[in-house]
């Protein structure tokens, strides 16, 4: 099963120390129960239980600690094939839990890529001790840009620091022993990472800007001093650890929605299957069916893309930088299908949706989120276009990537250089997979992918469209879908999913790229022969009525009295 189900595991783990850390995790939720959760939720209350859980069994530890800061004996390992299960498992019990994992993974990152080693020895230390971390990035007036950044730090004649600026909507800073601070210094403007601690006196804590268990705080440096043993990275390297430090981050909100999903789709599934109306079951009423259909195979398409995704950061090098169109589609694609997922469930258990006892009021809250965090949708499009021309039309050859859930540690994620040169990113030729397959759908995709290509040589976009981020960013979600379906396909091989389930994800994926088609086609700047490809891009999905209704009965009513979580 591809699917999480706590009940039953079937996930790889590669050690015992991997399987317990889940075991563990989910055996705490499960024993907190329901009830609890929800009130805790619903009560903004923060969730002291589970640190108080995850310092005991030293969860962020393992799953933060990289190999260069192993201690002898412990086999640590930063691998992102055992953090996206963590992950998912976190996401499915609810977000805040989730959340303060990942603020955590964003606030060390800037201290592993850094060469401070002083800086390292007291975040392994504080790691160990059971500590929460947070990445002071984001600003009130500025958000994410970072260009703009009003930290300013000035060097003191003794050769110490002084910082006085403010941060905003920065998780854990409420309690993180090491709050990794970006700034720009006062005499020459260059870039400066240092760390700070939340507990300081000259760390004002202002205000949590959300009502949630989160705490998501605002905070102020006044004459914070500190010194060089504080300071992680200077100039370039600062920027370069920015942004790096997202690109290990941000690939976690995929797993947070997909871990959402999962426990949304079981709790409607139960609900729609075991209630009656008009002398029927609900899953037997047609449009019932389509929408749970749909949902489901959204959600598989979720999983496939996202643990390929993982088997190309996992293998990324200087020479591979293939994930970092990967990666942050994982962040913008999977989150956005997330969205449409809980749509499509809401749409079937409707008022049941907003009750206070259920996950899903809550799945329905949090899941708005993610696409939202770790810069926009819209920021990650604009990112992810970057890559179109090389991809579609200067393919190169690299060895093929298995399926790596080895347990290996990730090292080049902490040192993957400067954040330049991506037009010079080079793919593998995208069609190996898609005619690694013959099926009614996949072929119609085929199609609209062909006649979108043409239209990127026949017609691209003029020197105005090009500076148009509205009808950039359409197509670039026709882009994004060809780039999906191609590690669908290939990861569709690796667990020999079956055919009549992948021909079933076509079958949206048609729908989808015909319904951007004719978003192009009615954008104000496209011209006329974009506008006549366009048309030819709008197909229908090839009927099967035998190929549906096995997806339906032996995938997705199967989902139903599989899992609930306990009171």
């Amino acid at each position: 099963m591809l699917l999480l189900n706590p009940r039953n595991l079937t996930r790889n783990y590669p050690d015992q120390r991997s399987r317990d850390i889940m075991e563990k995790t989910i055996a705490f939720f499960e024993k907190k129960g329901l009830t609890k959760l929800k009130e805790d939720f619903n009560g903004a209350v923060w969730y002291a239980d589970f640190l108080e859980f995850a310092k005991e069994e030293g969860l962020f530890a393992s799953m933060m600690t990289p190999a260069a800061q192993g201690k002898e004996g412990e086999n640590a390992a930063w691998d992102s094939w055992r953090v996206c299960g963590f992950a998912e498992i976190l996401g499915f019990y609810g977000l805040c839990y989730w959340y303060t994992y990942q603020v955590s993974v964003l606030g060390i990152g800037p201290i592993w890529m850094s060469s401070n080693e002083k800086a390292k020895a007291k975040a392994k230390r504080l790691l160990d001790e059971g500590n929460i971390f947070a990445f002071g990035l984001s600003e009130k007036e500025h958000g994410a840009d970072i260009y703009s950044s009003d930290m300013i730090v000035t060097k003191l004649a003794d050769g110490s620091y002084s910082a006085t600026g403010g941060k905003y909507y920065i998780g854990n800073a409420n309690k993180a022993a090491m709050v990794s601070t970006f700034g720009k210094m006062a005499d020459t403007g260059a870039y400066v990472f240092f760390v700070a601690d939340s507990q300081h006196p000259k760390y004002q804590l202002i205000k949590n800007t959300v009502y949630s268990q989160n705490y998501v705080a605002e905070y102020r440096l006044q004459d914070y001093p500190f010194t060089e043993d504080d300071v992680l990275h200077h100039g370039d390297e600062a920027w370069n650890a920015a942004l790096n430090t997202v690109n290990v981050g941000k690939y976690n909100l995929g797993w947070a929605s997909i871990g959402i999903c999962t426990h949304a789709f079981y709790e409607a599934i139960d609900h729609a299957a075991n209630r009656h109306l008009y002398g029927k079951t609900v899953t037997d009423f047609p449009h019932v069916k389509q929408l749970f259909t749909d949902a489901y195979v959204r959600l598989v398409s979720m999983k496939l893309f996202a643990l390929r995704a993982a088997d190309y950061m996992k293998s990324a090098s200087s020479e591979d930088r293939r994930y970092l169109l990967f990666n942050p589609m994982v962040k913008m694609k999977v989150t956005t299908q997330g969205e449409e997922v809980v749509n499509l469930l809401w749409d079937v258990i409707a008022a049941k949706g907003f009750e206070k006892e259920p996950y899903f009021a809550m799945a329905a809250q949090d899941i708005r989120c993610l696409p939202k965090l770790e810069g926009t949708v819209h920021v990650n499009m604009a990112l992810i276009i970057k890559f179109m021309p090389n991809y579609f039309f200067f393919p190169t050859e690299y060895a093929p990537v298995p399926r790596r859930d080895e347990g290996s540690d990730d090292a080049f994620l902490f040192n993957q250089g400067a954040t330049k040169g991506l037009g010079k990113i080079k793919f593998h030729d995208y069609r190996i997979a898609y005619n690694s397959y013959d099926l009614p759908n996949l072929s119609v995709f085929k199609e609209q992918i062909k006649l979108f290509r043409e239209m990127m040589m026949k017609a691209p976009p003029s020197a105005e469209q090009a500076k148009d981020i509205d009808f950039l960013l359409t197509a670039g979600e026709m882009f994004t879908l060809v780039v999906y379906g191609q590690l669908i396909l290939e990861n569709a091989k690796i667990y020999d999913v079956e055919s009549e389930v992948i021909d079933q994800i076509f079958d949206v994926m048609v729908r989808d790229f015909s319904k951007f088609a004719l978003q192009l086609y009615a954008k104000p700047s496209s011209n006329a022969a974009q506008m006549e490809q366009c048309m030819k891009m709008i197909k229908k999905s090839v009927v099967d009525d035998a190929r549906y209704t096995s997806v339906w009965e032996s995938h997705v009513l199967k989902m139903k009295d599989q899992y609930s979580m306990p009171k």
